[in-house]
């Protein structure tokens, strides 16, 4: 059982050397050691180094040996394994993955997935023939609700050191400064990341505490992972956080909304509701009237404000 164990981790280690080699740049043996580590596959240097070694010379590999570090490349009339194999449309999904996970997930995970991402983008590049794979992210935009905003800086280090404890369920110590400039040191459990807009929110819990708190990313002056860790909270759920509108600071109590806009403004409410019991009445005077169940918060209250005059009559009663 040993041999077939070890013949099983052999193939895995030259099965994922070969999808991380790149076409058209080199990378050399402890770029993939970074890149396997970064993916949870802990190999030892002179490990993969042999295995360099033996791929390319039953692949089309080149291996660049006139000076250390030695670089490995696939040959460019190579017929190599997964990442060269993309087809466009994959290469396409992962272009775009590639821009919407980069504040999503860990920066090692990302990191990991470096000849992927490379490979793609040489796949759309202007020399491929997938020109219709190419044009689409200009045919195509995420666009803002609201007045665009550039995002804040986040101190060097805090993103990545935030991600991984929250990857790891390690604890957290913060240098946190809120949004009255106090300034204090805290231990955080950290359960969940954010991006509202141009900003990021760590969902945490502070030590001793049972209840969530959501802390701006850019507030953060210094993190420092621990060694320590915990286990997940079972009672947390990120969506149910959201969903409470816990992220526009409220608490989770829904109110019986009911107001009155004026036609040319709430026009959109007919298209896009505020909620699935919601009910529009056309008053005498051209107004409509809207009722809708909604978590009562303060981006509620700047959502109505932000009408000015064309709101009136605005009430609202506990569900």
């Amino acid at each position: 059982m040993a041999k077939r164990s070890d013949t099983y981790e052999t193939v895995v280690l030259a099965v994922e050397l070969l999808r991380r080699i790149p076409r058209g740049k080199k990378v050399t043996a402890k770029e993939l050691h970074g890149q396997l580590k970064d993916a949870g596959l802990e190999r030892d240097l002179r490990t993969i180094q042999r295995q360099l070694e033996m791929l390319s010379e039953q692949f089309d590999i080149e291996r660049d040996d006139r000076s250390k570090p030695y670089g490995y490349r696939w040959l460019e009339q190579a017929k190599a394994l997964a990442v060269p194999n993309l087809t466009p449309q994959e290469s396409l999904l992962l272009q775009l993955a590639q821009e919407h996970l980069k504040h999503l997930l860990p920066p090692r995970l990302m990191k990991s997935m470096d000849g992927f991402f490379s490979q793609a983008k040489r796949n759309l590049g202007m020399e491929s023939s997938a020109r219709l794979e190419r044009e689409w992210p200009g045919k195509v935009r995420v666009v803002a609700t609201s007045q665009p905003l550039l995002p804040p800086k986040i101190a060097p280090g805090v993103f990545e050191t935030v991600s991984e404890a929250l990857y790891g369920n390690h604890w957290l110590q913060l240098d946190y400064k809120n949004a009255g400039g106090k300034r204090k040191q805290v231990d955080v459990m950290p359960l969940g990341l954010a991006q509202q807009g141009p900003r990021l929110y760590l969902v945490c819990r502070f030590r001793g505490y049972d209840n969530e708190r959501s802390l701006a990313l850019h507030r953060i002056l210094a993190a420092e992972m621990s060694t320590l860790t915990f286990d997940r909270p079972k009672d947390f759920d990120l969506k149910r956080y959201d969903d409470d509108g816990r992220f526009g600071f409220g608490e989770g109590e829904r109110v019986r909304l009911s107001f009155c806009i004026e036609r040319s403004a709430g026009l959109h409410l007919l298209e896009s509701p505020l909620s699935t019991d919601q009910t529009v009445v056309e008053r005498e005077d051209g107004r409509l009237e809207i009722t809708a169940t909604v978590v009562d918060s303060a981006m509620l209250e700047w959502w109505l404000r932000g009408f000015g005059g064309a709101v009136c009559d605005v009430l609202r009663s506990k569900n």
